[in-house]
């Protein structure tokens, strides 16, 4: 288990962001990034979550007047790690992970294509 600070571990997030290609972050649309401590319902070992209507099912009718979300969980990541630098990691492929999600990439094609 890592224990990093609640500023680090943003920072940890911001880092990913940060290296995600500008291209493909100026296409994410109404979603806010925030990190939760503890994720709610029967899965406490979940990393991530997108909550939200991905990109590719948004219809004409799509309002947006909410925006997705998207959950990078600390407490489970932080127990799922042995040194800083895997914590980092593992923030950065959960990152990935959800904002696929926003783009309508499903988690069989992500487990594909390595992102898991």
């Amino acid at each position: 288990m890592v224990l990093m600070s609640l500023e680090d571990f943003e920072s940890a997030v911001d880092d990913a962001l940060d290296s995600i290609p500008d291209r493909l972050l100026d296409m994410v649309d109404n979603c806010v990034i925030l990190v939760e401590e503890e994720p709610e319902g029967d899965d406490p070992e979940l990393l991530g979550l997108y909550d939200g209507i991905a990109l590719t099912d948004r219809g004409d009718m799509w309002g947006g007047d909410l925006p997705d979300r998207i959950l990078i969980y600390r407490g489970p990541l932080q127990r799922m790690c042995e040194s800083e630098e895997e914590l980092r990691e593992e923030i950065a492929i959960t990152v990935v992970h959800e904002i696929a999600h926003h783009f309508g990439i499903d988690d069989d094609r992500l487990h594909e294509l390595g992102w898991g």
